[in-house]
């Protein structure tokens, strides 16, 4: 039995680095860090700065209600950092999903090749894929060149030619996928941890809230027992909310996926049972 042997025009492995992967988490805490001390911490935003300063000033008397955040304690910093890597990563994957949909509607991509098949217009098929782009039109260029090397391929019957046209196209699919996917975890992960950073937060500013009261008297106690509550509500709000917009981002972006999922997985049909049908 005679082997198909690549060509040069097979799907070539993308090249990306991952540098922003450690990038990002990294440059959003230190973010995170800057934003608590130096903005929402500066001394003009607070009737009694802490002359001091340091890593974590303790100052009193926030001016506003947007600097009271800054009583939320030593987490907040993390709790903006996770906030700023859904963005980030939001952003990231928006750009690239919205590369990878192609230049006009998948369905209609589709359509279009089918009907140059039908013809037997395999150059207009791959014309096509060429204007489309994006990972379904990727697939099917791959597919495609495969489809009209088999046509004038002797050695192979029609069933060898449909698997490997077949093979392909599984194989651009397996380089497409991951690329849509990438960094995905990132969303997925701080849905989860952002509202355990949070209630660490809130168990964290009833304790110091609650010593306060314990230690104190009058005016005194019930102001101590205030900013504890103030810093757990704070945390409570702001891990809440990050991992709210982590998962309505996450749920948007594998839909989106698994709508260009499933177009891939209509070219590659497309294809097998062309050729099947029209090169018996």
């Amino acid at each position: 039995m005679a082997e198909t042997k690549p060509t040069s025009t097979s799907v070539q492995v993308k090249k990306s680095g991952n540098y922003v992967s450690w990038v990002v988490p990294v440059v959003a805490i230190i973010a995170g860090y800057l934003i608590w001390r130096f903005l929402l911490g500066a001394d003009k935003n607070f009737t009694n700065p802490d002359p001091n300063g340091g890593f974590w000033p303790d100052h009193k008397g926030p001016i506003g209600n947007f600097v009271k955040m800054y009583e939320g304690g030593i987490l907040v910093p993390l709790l903006i950092a996770a906030f700023l890597i859904v963005i980030t990563f939001s952003i990231e994957r928006l750009l690239t999903i919205l590369k990878a949909a192609g230049t006009s509607s998948n369905a209609d991509f589709i359509r279009k090749v089918q009907y140059h098949l039908a013809n037997k217009n395999v150059d207009a098929a791959i014309s096509e894929a060429d204007k489309q782009k994006g990972s379904v039109g990727n697939v099917m260029k791959a597919g495609l060149r495969k489809y009209k090397e088999m046509i004038g391929t002797d050695s192979l019957d029609a069933e060898q030619k449909v698997l490997a046209i077949q093979k392909e196209v599984e194989e651009a699919t397996a380089l497409e996928l991951p690329m849509l996917e990438k960094n995905l975890v990132f969303l997925s992960t701080i849905a989860s941890i952002a509202t355990l950073f949070g209630l660490l937060g809130t168990v964290m500013g009833m304790i110091r809230a609650f010593g306060n009261l314990g230690e104190s008297a009058g005016s005194e106690a019930a102001k101590g027992l205030s900013q504890g509550i103030s810093e757990a509500l704070y945390n409570t709000a702001l891990g809440i909310g990050t991992s709210a917009l982590a998962i309505v981002m996450y749920n948007i972006f594998t839909t989106k996926i698994d709508s260009i999922t499933y177009a891939i997985d209509e070219s590659g049909f497309t294809l097998t049972q062309s050729f099947a049908s029209l090169y018996k």
